[in-house]
């Protein structure tokens, strides 16, 4: 691994007990004896005793140490990644054909990670969908991506000056994300990592943010990782995590569909506001709430000519109302898809 690669051995610790990650063979191993393989420059440093809280996690890990053992099948690792069965097989046929402009990873992802509102686009990508993100410049700050998927906001967060450090479960992910940036000549450091378990040291990322990730999570699992994004920011750095509402209306009717049954797996977890002001709270000190979408999760004014004409019509006024809910303050907690921010308070932690 490469001084480039998460600045050599300064970031990183073991997952399991926090102690100092060092080289050993192509691989990295505290001093208790935790090894973790590297592949293809990405560190996998992934628990194999925690419950998964995606079914990627084990693949990853698993062929993590195939590779490293010199089984070498599959350099992009399609089987880790969050698509169907037929989808991969597609994927693999577009790689075979040489064919695709896009990376086919990112070009079938991109309807898993950014919603329902891209199928139309599943594997007929043009042109990778950056997203604004809602950040002041970077000016050279660290920001950690938590579940950076194939690097969409890791991009965004580059392209404004940040220096992103990406973690994900799913290698194949992370790999796309790594292939990304170095096409689009931008900075990012890689890393297959659980959120609940962090593989960092204390205080070495000025400012962490996460999309449609942790709203999947169970909600102690969700707690759990928000302490550890406020262990790894530095003190006064900033969070940014987005989640779903249970009061939007678009949320509710979910809620309803579903029958007010327990949600499983991966499914979205719907948070009250005061419910995850109360949580931010907890973790980091403080919080503030703001809007990033109505009428769904996942609504990106960026994207907009990728939507179908309807769609497209309910983003224009999901941003109007968003807008409009920073002077209507009461209007912030109607939206399905919020975003927390918070700034790491060290009194919170003495």
């Amino acid at each position: 691994m490469t001084h480039q690669e998460c600045d050599g051995h300064n970031l990183l610790a073991c997952p399991v007990d926090g102690l100092e990650l060092n080289e050993a063979g192509e691989g990295l191993k505290c001093e208790k004896g935790h090894s973790y393989p590297i592949v293809q420059g990405v560190p996998v440093l992934l628990r194999g005793d925690v419950e998964e809280t995606i079914g990627l996690a084990a693949r990853s890990l698993s062929l993590a140490y195939d590779w490293a053992r010199g089984v070498r099948k599959d350099p992009f690792f399609i089987e880790t990644l969050g698509i169907s069965d037929q989808q991969k097989e597609q994927v693999r046929s577009v790689y075979a054909s040489g064919e695709s402009r896009i990376d086919p990873v990112i070009s079938f992802l991109v309807g898993a990670t950014n919603g329902i509102l891209y199928k139309n686009v599943i594997g007929q990508l043009d042109r990778i969908p950056l997203p604004e993100l809602r950040l002041p410049l970077g000016e050279g700050r660290r920001i950690l991506d938590v579940g950076c998927s194939w690097g969409r906001w890791s991009m965004a967060a580059a392209a404004k000056g940040y220096q992103p450090v990406g973690i994900d479960p799913s290698l194949g992910a992370v790999l796309a994300a790594k292939r990304l940036a170095t096409t689009l000549g931008l900075p990012f450091e890689g890393v297959v990592a659980d959120a609940r378990y962090l593989p960092f040291k204390r205080n070495v990322v000025d400012a962490a943010f996460s999309y449609s990730v942790l709203q999947h999570f169970s909600k102690p699992d969700a707690r759990q990782a928000f302490e550890e994004i406020a262990r790894v920011t530095r003190p006064g750095g900033t969070m940014k995590i987005q989640m779903a509402s249970s009061i939007g209306v678009r949320s509710f009717q979910h809620i309803v569909r579903r029958r007010f049954r327990e949600p499983m797996k991966f499914e979205v977890r719907y948070w009250t506001p005061w419910e995850l002001l109360d949580a931010f709270r907890d973790a980091f000190g403080n919080a503030e709430l703001e809007v990033d979408c109505y009428f769904g999760l996942g609504l990106q004014s960026s994207d907009i000519e990728l939507y179908s004409p309807p769609m497209r019509s309910l983003v224009k006024l999901s941003e109007l109302l968003r807008r409009t809910s920073t002077i209507v303050r009461p209007l912030a907690y109607m939206a399905d898809s919020i975003y927390l921010t918070a700034r790491n308070s060290p009194q919170h932690f003495e």
